[in-house]
């Protein structure tokens, strides 16, 4: 049994024992319950003091009585106390319910199922961002280095959907299921999409054939790193200029230039103007190399008439702080209105 629920039980029958040691007294004594409740500790305590009346016979068998099971129950709580406190049980209970009131703050979250190789880069990029995400990982060993990066984290089968609910899942923006068996990545798409119809859902593919079935079970991507592996090594040796301006682009170790995507909301200012009109380039100095549209279609390498519409995605090369700077002023309704405001009389005039 759990030492914390040892300790509970004793707490409650050394409670129960107090009460009956003064009816007893109450009782067999005829006293009146503060003398009966006064006599009970300090016999339960073991403390010596004087008795407050003198004891008939009764009374003293049945002192007695209660000494031989108060001495039981306080040695009980006093073992109890320290197998918490030597053994760290103390510890984490308090951290287990900080960890469950981060977890319940969550909002808009990713979920990562698997802490394998994969899983901690994952985590890398994100926490960089960072991004709110959390970890569930069944394997004890994990757990270590877990606790070590300090990566919020849950212990449990992400194939139940007790662990998913627990971890948030209906507040989650995503789920990214990386666990080594394309098996339990079925499951565990399964059991998300099921608590969860609009979660955008990613899975790791190992075995071929697995990326329909993974699809089937309600993936929005199915992604599988020796394919990907694969590609990239073969590019690097056919194409090495181009891959090192990819890594350049997307990785978060170079500073002056990255790739990032920015959604347009509906509120934008921004919808229903050109890429000219919206001064994007000039204001900001960064590029738009792509706009995927709401219905999934990507448009490249887009001229500069090319129409801004809601739920479109930008795919954006520039400096992070540039990028950052766009992707304020495009979620600012007012702030995107006095730009485009500021650029047309710039574009009547050529």
């Amino acid at each position: 049994m759990d030492p914390i629920r040892h300790l509970k039980i004793s707490i409650v029958v050394l409670l129960a024992l107090v009460s009956l040691g003064a009816t007893g007294y109450m009782v067999i004594e005829d006293w009146r319950f503060l003398d009966a409740l006064y006599m009970t500790v300090i016999t339960l305590g073991t403390v010596g003091f004087k008795e407050v009346h003198d004891l008939s016979d009764y009374g003293k068998v049945f002192t007695i009585v209660l000494i031989f099971i108060g001495v039981s129950v306080l040695g009980y709580i006093v073992g109890s106390l320290a197998q918490i406190m030597f053994e760290g049980q103390f510890q984490r209970i308090i951290g287990r319910k900080k960890v469950e009131k981060k977890i319940d703050s969550l909002q808009d979250h990713y979920i990562i199922c698997g802490f394998g190789r994969i899983g901690q880069l994952i985590c890398k990029e994100f926490a960089a961002k960072p991004i709110p995400f959390l970890v569930i990982e069944k394997h004890p060993e994990a757990h270590e280095k877990l606790h070590h990066e300090e990566y919020l984290h849950l212990r449990g089968d992400a194939t139940e959907d007790e662990t998913l609910l627990r971890a948030g899942i209906r507040k989650a923006k995503g789920l990214i299921s990386v666990v080594t068996s394309d098996t339990e990545n079925v499951y565990i798409t399964l059991t998300a999409r099921g608590l969860n119809p609009d979660l955008y859902i990613l899975a790791r593919s190992g075995e071929e054939g697995s990326e329909i079935k993974l699809r089937r079970a309600g993936a929005n991507k199915v992604v599988s790193p020796y394919v990907i592996g694969g590609g990239r090594m073969a590019q690097a040796i056919l194409r090495p200029n181009v891959v090192d301006f990819i890594e350049i682009a997307t990785g978060r170790e170079h500073l002056e230039l990255q790739m990032e995507e920015i959604m347009i909301p509906h509120h934008s200012g921004f919808v229903g103007e050109n890429l000219i009109s919206s001064g994007f380039r000039k204001e900001t100095g960064t590029i738009i190399v792509g706009i995927k549209k709401g219905d999934g279609t990507m448009v490249f390498n887009p001229d500069s008439h090319s129409r801004i519409e809601a739920d479109d995605t930008l795919i954006v090369l520039g400096h992070p702080d540039a990028i950052q700077k766009l992707e304020d002023l495009i979620k600012c309704a007012s702030s995107a209105s006095d730009v485009i405001k500021k650029h047309k009389p710039e574009q009547q005039r050529v």
